[in-house]
């Protein structure tokens, strides 16, 4: 005796689910798992690495796929490729609560790390470890926000740490070598760029060793 499935089920495994709400009605599309940051991100550039199907469900989980009639009221198109893309670049990606937890803690280690790459104590003029940095904003109950790059809450995670801690953006040195006769003029347009001027040559030409944020690098402006 054969079994009748229906021609509107898809059925699927392992797989990463993002989801939009359009119109009153859920849609739903079936992504490979760790793609969907990578598409987003533009470092995963083939549609059909992201997606396991080019197809629109109601419901994933269950292989229900979304009717012509309702896609084109929701999306104005029964593109569904079209439409794959729309879900997939603002749809909401639907995690278990364990890849939620292991993503968060990821992220809280990420965000650690970045300040302390980028971050010294004001007074030994050393870095600070990931794990102190870590316990420092465990100490001011930093939530980590899986909508924001963890660049941006690291910027948001210096701040906050500042009101409890010594901490400051590590500083780049700078050293800038210009003909003389145009020095002085330059000079005054980089002032604004600069927090400190740590020495100054006027021999043959212009050389002005400075200090901004980050790491050492120099360059020559042309004679």
């Amino acid at each position: 005796m054969s079994i009748f499935t229906p021609t509107n089920q898809i059925r699927l495994t392992n797989v990463a689910v993002v989801r939009m709400k359009r119109a009153g009605k859920r849609f739903e599309i079936a992504c490979y798992k760790n793609k969907v940051v990578g598409w987003r991100s533009g470092v995963e550039k083939d549609l059909d690495e992201v997606l396991q199907t080019h197809s629109v469900f109601v419901n994933v989980s269950k292989g229900q796929v979304a009717k012509k009639e309702d896609l084109i009221s929701a999306f104005g198109t029964d593109d569904q490729t079209e439409i794959c893309k729309q879900i997939l670049t603002k749809g909401e990606v639907q995690v278990s609560d364990k890849e939620r937890h292991t993503q968060l803690e990821q992220m809280f280690r990420d965000i650690a790390t970045i300040v302390a790459d980028k971050c010294v104590n004001p007074e030994t003029k050393r870095p600070y470890t990931v794990i102190l940095i870590e316990r420092a904003m465990k100490d001011i109950h930093y939530s980590v926000k899986t909508n924001k790059s963890t660049k941006q809450q690291a910027l948001e995670v210096i701040k906050q740490l500042k009101e409890k801690m010594k901490i400051e953006r590590a500083h780049m040195r700078l050293r800038f070598i210009l003909p003389v006769n145009e020095g002085k003029k330059l000079k005054e347009k980089l002032k604004p760029l600069i927090k400190v001027i740590e020495s100054e040559d006027y021999s043959q030409q212009l050389e002005i060793v400075r200090l901004k944020y980050s790491y050492f690098f120099a360059f020559v402006l042309p004679k």
